[in-house]
């Protein structure tokens, strides 16, 4: 077995219950969609971030927040992102998102 350190976020998260969705959340959509040439990767982290507020998916944000900070998206962005939503996907959304990115925001400076 690897070493908790070498999981990757799907294995930990999933891995023990669906070791097949686990596998293909790494080699098919992080392995090969996230690095398809035809997006930078800090585009891709914008528009799953829209599309996570927009669909209103909570336990997926917080990740890829993190993982758009972590490709050169910054807070400020995110916060217009958030705002902007909230007259597409509403209100309750982004107050939502709002909360989720605190929360994002001070794990990463703490």
């Amino acid at each position: 077995m690897e070493k908790e350190e070498k999981l990757s976020a799907a294995r930990k998260a999933f891995g023990d219950i669906a070791p097949a969705l686990a596998g293909y959340s790494d080699d098919v959509l992080f392995g090969d969609v996230w690095e398809r040439p035809g997006l930078a990767t800090r585009e891709r982290c914008l528009i799953t971030v829209a599309s996570l507020i927009s669909l209103y998916r909570v336990n997926e944000l917080p990740f890829h927040l993190k993982k758009a900070l972590d490709n050169g998206v910054s807070k400020e962005e995110l916060i217009e992102v958030i705002t902007h939503l909230a007259f597409y996907s509403g209100w309750p959304t982004a107050n939502t998102a709002l909360t989720i990115a605190r929360q994002v925001f001070e794990q990463v400076e703490g």
